[in-house]
């Protein structure tokens, strides 16, 4: 069988733009929740009701900048919603697999609206962090929901010459999200006592979104195949290309999801040797998206600009102008994935995340000490740093982290395999929450020079072990990736016989 994308007719119809737009909201909600915390955070008003203490240090003379918000229970309030999704992760692959892409947004958009409600009617710790755990089974409810099926819906209904810039629709509304919950938090801040409120509650907004489009949204041919509708599954994959020519894609679809029916236990075949190429991948992927340093960056990009000198409002202000490069660059990566490919982004990346993360620890090492502020223009020039690494991860290790791992794992493993690279996921990005605060108190401005470390071995990987994959259709990665790499080929000589022994 050819796998040749001219094989695979199609049109972009309005209902595909749209079902892609309605699927990628999930990206918006997941947004909007790494860049909230952030703001309601550094609100006087939200310190004083939870975290007197942390208000008092700040109060305090000879306040340390670089321990201002040192607090456990704080950092809590950010990270509690990925130990939630972490913990659901592995159910994401029975649920998924079981009830379709489908049905599980629509259960992500109603876990949203409960942790929206009752993170904005807290009136004590335990309520907050209930909410925000119940956004976290938002994220997951047995799965990550958006993180898992959201990117594998995409994937899924993308032609294979737009698969990259449709799959990133994804990041980009994750940057979105992260944009205007920057904007909501500068607006609400002058809002006493309840701007917090707001803030935590519009959460509910792009879930109600996400509500409607999985009422409309078509179920994935895919999904359908596997679930022995092929009927539904070949006029839903006519409905998607917008045309009537899709035999040798149906068929390709078919031939795929009777291998992957066969197979009884995916998590146990994951296991295998032919399958660790795109599970390594995957996880290594996650690990060292968190790992450049940027969740540290959105979650607490206040809290960081206040640490170099900025009054509340100017912090913000700071976060808003961060979070709108985060958008554009995103964009840059859509018209570029499918071009330039995958390899040469986060290469590029890699250079300058480097040295705009070593710049920073410079400055912050020579001229930011424990109870003095950055003057002016050096705390501007940080401002310009933190755009220029938000730039270089946007159009980079941001969207392709989801990418690539979405693309690789063949289909009798992929939900299973997704699962693992998203509960990876999930656990750093709960650590570097966590301990991000803790760990500015204690390493100082060393801290960047340690995300810098991390990108340096991050490029490393890149060159010797990442395939590129663009082009290449989904269901001929092993042919047409892993048996060429000059690493992953010594992997696939197995590939038959684990394929026959999980049947």
């Amino acid at each position: 069988m050819s796998y040749e994308s001219e094989d695979f007719p199609s049109k972009r119809t309005v209902y595909v733009v749209i079902c892609w737009i309605l699927a990628a909201f999930g990206g918006l909600m997941f947004g909007y929740d790494i860049g909230i915390s952030g703001g309601v955070t550094a609100m006087t008003d939200f310190l004083i009701k939870f975290f007197p203490s942390v208000y008092e240090k700040k109060l305090h003379a000879k306040e340390d900048n670089y321990c201002k918000y040192d607090n456990q229970y704080l950092q809590l309030f950010t990270s509690s919603l990925y130990l939630a999704a972490l913990f659901s992760s592995f159910a994401a692959s029975k649920v998924c697999s079981t009830f379709g892409r489908r049905p599980t947004i629509f259960v992500a958009s109603c876990f949203f609206l409960l942790g929206a409600a009752l993170s904005a009617a807290a009136h004590n710790l335990f309520l907050l962090i209930s909410g925000r755990i119940f956004l976290g089974l938002g994220v997951g409810f047995g799965n990550e929901y958006v993180l898992q099926s959201v990117p594998l819906f995409l994937s899924e209904i993308a032609p294979v010459t737009s698969r990259g810039a449709v799959n990133i629709l994804f990041q980009l509304f994750v940057t979105i999200g992260i944009f205007i919950a920057n904007l909501v938090n500068y607006a609400t801040s002058n809002m006493h006592p309840y701007g917090w409120r707001l803030s935590l509650g519009l959460a509910g907004v792009p879930a109600i979104f996400l509500f409607i489009g999985s009422l409309v949204i078509t179920e994935t041919p895919t999904s359908l195949v596997e679930h022995g509708k092929e009927e539904a599954g070949i006029k839903a994959l006519k409905k998607i290309r917008g045309v009537q020519e899709v035999d040798v894609e149906f068929k390709q679809i078919k031939t795929a999801c009777d291998i992957a029916r066969q197979v009884k236990h995916p998590f146990k075949n994951l296991m295998n040797r032919s399958n660790r190429p795109p599970l390594i991948i995957g996880i290594c992927l996650q690990v060292f998206q968190q790992f450049t340093g940027i969740n540290a960056i959105m979650f607490y990009a206040p809290v960081l600009f206040q640490t170099v000198g900025f009054k509340n409002d100017a912090s913000l202000l700071s976060s808003v102008i961060t979070g709108l490069v985060n958008v554009f660059s995103t964009l840059v990566s859509i018209y570029a994935v499918d071009k330039a490919g995958r390899r040469k982004l986060l290469l590029q990346a890699c250079v300058q995340m480097f040295i705009s993360q070593s710049a920073i620890g410079v400055i912050l090492l020579v001229n930011l000490k424990a109870t003095n502020s950055l003057s002016k223009s050096e705390a501007w020039l940080v401002v310009v740093l933190v755009c220029l690494f938000v730039m270089a991860f946007a159009w980079s290790w941001g969207p392709l982290g989801w990418l690539i791992p979405s693309e690789t794992f063949p289909l009798e493993t992929r939900t299973a395999g997704f699962a693992f690279a998203v509960s990876s996921n999930m656990l750093f990005t709960f650590i570097i929450a966590q301990a991000f605060l803790s760990m500015m108190c204690h390493m100082r401005a060393f801290i960047f020079f340690f995300f810098a470390a991390w990108i340096f071995v991050m490029g490393l990987f890149t060159i010797f072990l990442l395939p590129e994959t663009k082009g290449v259709p989904i269901d001929a990665m092993v042919d047409r990736v892993w048996k060429k790499h000059p690493v992953w080929k010594n992997y696939m000589e197995d590939a038959d016989a684990d394929s026959r022994s999980n049947i």
